[in-house]
């Protein structure tokens, strides 16, 4: 496993976490099925990975469940914690305390590490802002009950702008991949956090697995470069390869996911693509958008 520097902490994240929005379940989204999950989470922490993302309503409230039950014989000392706050159901400024300490118990634990506003936009942050969230945050992280306030975002660039410029915070959460770097908070979004010394979380890499399979003419580019890759491997080593990435989230759902992105995390890093590979991804990100005139 490689490692990164997370923003101004002196603490360096596996180039992969595991995000579990994603896990393979039963049948039914809420159903998880916990023997393969609890085998593939512990795959990846015991070959380094280091970040375990979860969020309250992710699998309809049981992944916090879950991911309690994981981390116990000793996994929850190999690795550092985020979740997310529920920002959509805080009506009160008690909701805070609320929510936080009945994540806490689900988790089975006294601290969360990385602790996210979940999905700030230019409606949830000013809600969440006038009902005093930095100042209780800043109450939160000395009680001991989180290390670290971020917030992760889905909505446009000058939001976000808005939002850092608005608080100290430690880290963010991007939605970011080789289609989206104008989309959202985009590539001037990521330099922007990184300027401020953030920590850059990226989720969805790889479109929620629409750069996965591509169709023909996607295909026959890929086929064209010299070293031979899958198209996920492109999507992470395109992220991987920007200074400004500190870590790389996959919602993985398989064993088979876990094992090739921890083999593409191993060597992966800074600067390692060559410029043909950059134009390849290029060509790549143009022949999509002439196939799919509709994001």
């Amino acid at each position: 496993m490689q490692y990164r520097q997370f923003g101004k902490l002196d603490w360096e994240v596996s180039a992969l976490g595991f995000g579990c929005m994603r896990l393979p379940t039963k049948g039914r989204h809420e159903d998880i099925d916990e023997p393969e999950a609890t085998r593939m989470l512990r795959y990846a922490i015991d070959h380094g990975l280091n970040y375990v993302d979860t969020a309250y309503p992710y699998h309809d409230g049981n992944s916090e469940w879950f991911v309690g039950r994981v981390l116990k014989d000793g996994y929850r000392e190999k690795v550092r914690l985020a979740t997310k706050m529920p920002c959509w159901k805080v009506e009160a400024a008690e909701d805070f305390d609320k929510y936080l300490n009945e994540q806490l118990e689900k988790l089975q634990t006294h601290h969360i590490d990385f602790y996210l506003l979940h999905a700030l936009s230019k409606d949830r942050w000013p809600s969440v802002r006038d009902l005093g969230v930095r100042e209780w945050a800043e109450g939160a992280i000395a009680d001991g009950r989180i290390g670290h306030i971020g917030f992760s975002f889905h909505d446009d660039y000058s939001v976000f702008k808005e939002i850092i410029d608005a608080y100290d915070w430690t880290f963010c959460q991007i939605q970011y991949n080789y289609m989206d770097v104008e989309n959202q908070a985009g590539t001037r979004g990521l330099k922007y956090a990184a300027s401020k010394g953030m920590a850059v979380v990226i989720m969805e890499p790889i479109l929620g697995g629409r750069l996965v399979n591509p169709p023909e003419p996607i295909q026959k580019l890929w086929d064209t470069a010299a070293k031979k890759r899958t198209p996920a491997d492109w999507a992470l080593q395109w992220l991987w390869n920007q200074p400004e990435v500190s870590v790389v989230l996959s919602g993985m759902s398989a064993m088979q996911h876990v094992q090739e992105n921890v083999a593409s995390a191993d060597v992966s890093g800074i600067n390692t693509l060559t410029a043909e590979e950059l134009a390849l991804i290029e060509r790549v990100r143009e022949k999509y958008v002439e196939l799919c005139h509709i994001p």
